[in-house]
This record gives structure tokens, sequence and C-alpha cells, in this order.
């Protein structure tokens, strides 16, 4: 890479930084703080602290998420998390700049809309974090650690924390009904950061396992104008050699596809999955990356 795309990169992805974390920054002031609905990781414990104490939440976040950088990097290195720290801070300060600066303070008075649009805003927000390499820290951190110490995966042992942090702001509010808002907030903001990081699957890929695979692949080349790879397969089980087709194509084009392969071999066996990225010839051109 040379040093001019280097800053080019370097520029990008602190702006998509900054952004991202003014956007989880009005997710918490417009939806999440008003209708105390706790999405989980640090900045949940301090909206459970602001209810509490009337500590900031941003500033009560980032003096939590300090320990746990410090565990961070004796744990997994020095090495670990400069954007990580940056975009916790950026994030952070960004909840208590809006709570002053938005005057309406929420944008909904239907705490279902607000746990909703909450979710959505404040995972598109991550989302951009996580696009620019960084991450928001917090749980994270505590997560990775946890994974290390135990035997529990990342995902099943961030699930742990954000489920015994949820159940908590339910205590502490004197209302299950708002934990029950904060788990589904959860999903939606998984969701959301899933959809800014992968974007939305607009192709589909079939393998077909057939005898007949090479059959197949004439009738969907010469039928719909779409390549197709015959791949090397073998049976686990009975270790007969078995062709692979493999076939990428629109998402309205499958069922023209699901026909062409009952028509050819109605024995074949055939698997359709989600593509959200194919570069080359009849999609994205080589070289543009990113949904």
């Amino acid at each position: 890479m040379t040093r001019r795309r280097f800053i080019l990169k370097l520029l990008g992805d602190g702006l998509l930084m900054v952004a991202g974390s003014a956007v989880c920054g009005l997710a918490f002031t417009l939806f999440l703080i008003p209708h105390k609905v706790v999405p989980g990781g640090v900045s949940g414990v301090a909206m459970i602290l602001n209810h509490l104490a009337d500590l900031p939440v941003g500033l009560t976040t980032i003096v939590l998420n300090l320990p746990l950088f410090a565990l961070g990097v004796k744990v997994l290195g020095k090495l670990y998390g400069l954007k990580s720290f940056i975009g916790m801070l950026l994030s952070s300060l960004a909840i208590d700049f809006f709570t002053y600066v938005v005057p309406t303070g929420q944008a909904t008075d239907d705490p279902i809309m607000a746990c909703l649009f909450g979710g959505i805003v404040l995972g598109a927000g991550l989302g951009l974090v996580f696009r620019s390499g960084g991450s928001t820290g917090g749980t994270d951190i505590l997560g990775m650690v946890l994974s290390r110490w135990t035997n529990l995966s990342l995902g099943s042992a961030l699930l742990l924390i954000d489920i015994v942090i949820i159940s908590c702001a339910g205590f502490a509010y004197a209302n299950f009904e708002l934990a029950l808002y904060g788990f589904l907030n959860v999903y939606v903001q998984v969701w959301m950061i899933d959809l800014v990081l992968e974007g939305v699957s607009y192709t589909r890929a079939m393998f077909v396992i057939s005898e007949r695979a090479t059959a197949v692949g004439q009738a969907i080349t010469t039928k719909m104008g779409r390549g197709a790879t015959v791949l090397s397969g073998k049976g686990a089980w009975t270790g007969l050699e078995r062709p692979v087709l493999l076939v990428v194509m629109s998402k309205k084009e499958v069922p023209v596809a699901r026909e062409l392969v009952r028509e050819v071999d109605p024995q074949a066996f055939v698997i359709i999955t989600d593509v959200y990225e194919v570069l080359g010839e009849g999609f994205k051109p080589r070289g543009q990356f990113g949904p």
C-alpha cells in the first residue's frame, strides 16, 4: 500500500469512527436513556448508575472502561486496541454531548418504538465503528478475557454478560418489562450491525450434489446464462466420488434454477445459501469491495 493510500485509508477510518460514535450518542439520547432501555454492555451499566445516582452516562462509561482496558492490555497484550480506546472515548463523549445539545431529549413517546429504533440506530453506529477497524471497548474486552479463562466461546461470553447487565436493569428500575425491551434491543442491534458490516444479501449460492452434475450445469448455463463450476466431492461415509456443482445467482433466479435441477435430476441434493459479496463477471467488478 502506498503512503498516499495509507493516509487516505487512515482518514477514512477516522471519519467512519467519528460518524459511528456520533450515531451511537444519538441512539442513547433520543431513544434509550429517556425510556430506560438498557442495551447491555458498559454503557448499560452506566445507564443503571445514572438512574440510581444521577451520574452522566457518557462520563461514567469512560470511567468504567478504564480498568477494563487495563485488564485487556495485561491479558491480551499491549498492541490491543488504540482504535478501540478512541472509539470508546468518542462514543461515550457523544452520549453526554447530545444529552445537552439535543433540545427534545427523545424522539418518541412509545417505549416499543424507542426500543426498536434505538437498536437500529445504535447498531448502525456500532457497525460504522467496527468498519473503521475499531470498537467501543467495554464488555468486548471482558468477553475476550472471560473466553480465555473459561471454556466459553466469545459470543457466549458476551451474551452471558449482556444477560446479567440487562437483568440487573430490571431490578434497578423495578420493571422487568424494561429488561424485555433490553433483550429485544440487543437482538435488533446485532441484526443492524451485521447489515452494516456485510450489507444486504443480494445473491445466492447453490450447491448441487448429483451424479448428473454436468448435465445440471449445462442446463443452467444454456437456459439461465449463468456460469457453473463442477467441484470434486467425496462421500465421508460411502467413500464414493460425487461431483458438486456450484452456481452463484441473484435471488430472483433461485426458483428457475431449482426447477431446472428438479427436471434434470429429481434425486439431487441441493443447498441454497446467502452470499454477501461476489466479485467478478456478472456481479461487482474485481477490486470493488464493501456493500
